[in-house]
């Protein structure tokens, strides 16, 4: 009992220390790739087949295709991909992730792997010790590309030789001579243990494994591999939970992708069988016979026949679905619709809702869409309290109230977002992501100044209607030219928040902010020259803080526009 206890926890043992090395040579790629994973989301914009390629393309980067499916969700949420290019990004993500699966086979089952493992983390080592950031995470990849072969060595010797348990195999036997039955069994093996161990890599570097020590046949491994297809699928659909309706929807996507090329190779399976074993360049001996002893030649080859059967199907299926790409999105729309109450409910931070996520440049990403979203809340803001303010009447109170309500919501959103960006600046980023990250948190900060402001401001317009208090003629339109100036510059400011503002732009907002100081002397020297004349003292009161109270949004807007200029 004990022995068997020791057995299992040195295969999770093993398989942690396999999952471990993937999730450090994933994260080190992700870090070495840096802004390249958005510039390569760029080229994706094309057409279906570009979005393919890259889909293939990110997966085989970052060596993971739920990072890359969690991420195409991420995108869809923050509404920088559309449904139908999401859709065919993850028919790429399904073929790059093949990639690590011929790495495991051609590497793991091929040659020594001590040879190879140790001597690839004594050379990851020192870099990551390096001042430069680059030779670091060129280590960390090194030293997670090591750890995941000594995980796959620990794993292959963890696993016993089915000679000294001839009564599994007996087992296993009963359940392998089913027909269909057998095929649905065994893909439902590989769905749960791919959702198990949360990666489709590791489960398929356990399906070669056992396969290669002959615990499983070429058959009953191909089956366990479509099932894997299908439970990768399950990160995808955890990332979704409180995202948008078109994310929930890419999530839909990609398990119907995978789901109906299990179904259609459900009918061919045997048939795609003969055709890897004929088009296979390896000794494939015994790989479809019934109780026939797999020779040793063919048991190392099993795992190469194993990727290319893994490779050839995701290829035939993204080749067999490519066309339909428009219709599984018109499908999925159908399937997940939008709820009436998700247009009319109460705002809240979708783009950050699922959390830090894998992607350091993803992360910013969204927490730049969020920011975008609370300048346009600031910027309508400001528009409804212009208009309480030149013309006031009975209902000023539900505008009033409007404005208040999104004040707290900007209180809410500096609070969530400054949280968010405190998260990711915990992770390793590149020197201009913590910038960028620095940048922000002030651009945050003032956004929500600029809000408390001009909720003063309404306060005070809604203080003078109630109270009957009217200005001087003059004094009416020196506001709406202060007015107007200000709407300029929060104007400016938005249309910078998705990318770095120019010198000249950044000059422009210097010369607004020294028009708002000079104004603010003169309309200051102008309410003093009334007072002296007579004028009304409490109007003329209300009316300086009127203006302090535009003076200190001038303030506010200026210091984004600095931010603006430092951010990449």
């Amino acid at each position: 009992m004990l022995e068997i206890i020791s057995k299992i926890f040195t295969l999770l043992g093993a398989l942690g220390v396999f999952l471990y090395g993937m999730r450090v040579m994933s994260d080190g790629l992700q870090k070495v790739a840096g802004n390249k994973l958005h510039q390569i989301l760029n080229f994706m914009t094309q057409n279906r087949v570009a979005a393919v390629v890259t889909g293939f393309l990110i997966t085989a980067l970052v060596q993971s295709s739920s990072a890359t499916t969690v991420m195409v969700v991420s995108f869809v949420n923050a509404s920088l991909l559309s449904l139908t290019q999401a859709i065919g990004v993850i028919m790429g993500a399904n073929i790059g992730t093949t990639v690590t699966t011929w790495i495991v086979s051609l590497i793991g089952f091929k040659f020594s792997i001590t040879s190879i493992a140790l001597p690839i983390v004594g050379v990851g080592l020192p870099l990551i010790f390096s001042k430069v950031k680059k030779r670091r995470d060129l280590g960390e990849v090194l030293i997670g590309f090591g750890l995941l072969f000594l995980g796959l060595m620990f794993l292959k010797e963890s696993v016993p030789d089915i000679k000294e348990h001839p009564e599994i195999l007996e087992f296993l036997k009963n359940y392998t001579n089913l027909g269909f039955l057998s095929f649905a069994l065994f893909v439902g093996v590989g769905a749960v243990l791919t959702v198990i161990v949360q990666s489709s890599s590791a489960a398929m570097a356990i399906t070669v494994t056992m396969a290669a020590f002959g615990w499983i046949d070429f058959q009953t491994a191909a089956a366990i591999v479509l099932g894997e297809n299908i439970g990768t699928t399950v990160t995808a659909y955890l990332a979704s939970l409180g995202t948008s309706v078109n994310a929930r929807r890419t999530a839909r996507a990609h398990f119907l992708f995978n789901i109906f090329g299990v179904i259609w190779m459900a009918f061919v399976f045997r048939y795609f069988l003969v055709f890897i074993v004929n088009i296979s360049p390896w000794d494939t001996t015994g790989f479809l016979a019934q109780n026939v002893d797999t020779s040793a030649i063919s048991k190392i080859n099993l795992p190469l026949s194993l990727s290319l059967f893994h490779t050839v199907f995701n290829i035939l299926n993204t080749f067999v679905f490519i066309f339909f790409i428009p219709q599984i999105a018109k499908f999925v729309i159908r399937l997940v619709p939008q709820k009436s109450d998700e247009v009319s409910q109460k705002y809240e931070l979708k783009y950050i809702s699922t959390g830090i996520q894998d992607t350091a440049q993803m992360n910013l990403m969204n927490a730049k869409q969020e920011i975008s979203k609370m300048s346009n809340i600031t910027e309508n803001m400001f528009e409804i309290a212009l208009t309480v303010l030149n013309n006031p009447d009975k209902k000023m109170d539900n505008k009033v109230k409007k404005v208040k309500q999104l004040e707290e919501l900007t209180d809410q959103m500096q609070e969530e977002i400054s949280k968010y960006l405190a998260e990711c600046s915990k992770e390793e980023l590149s020197e201009e992501s913590i910038e960028n990250v620095n940048v922000m948190m002030r651009i945050v900060h003032e956004l929500e100044s600029v809000a408390d402001g001009i909720y003063r401001f309404i306060l005070l317009s809604q203080h003078k209607y109630e109270h009957k208090i009217s200005f001087h003629e003059k004094a009416n339109n020196e506001i709406k030219i202060f007015s107007n100036l200000l709407k300029e510059f929060i104007k400016l400011n938005k249309e910078y928040l998705d990318g770095q503002m120019p010198n000249d732009e950044l000059d422009h907002a210097f010369e607004l902010e020294q028009k708002v100081n000079n104004l603010r002397n003169d309309l200051k020297k102008s309410a003093r020259k009334r007072l002296q004349k007579g004028a009304d003292v409490h109007a003329e009161l209300l009316y300086i803080d009127l203006i302090r109270y535009f003076e200190h949004i001038g303030d506010n807007s200026l210091n984004i526009a600095q931010a603006l200029k430092n951010i990449h």
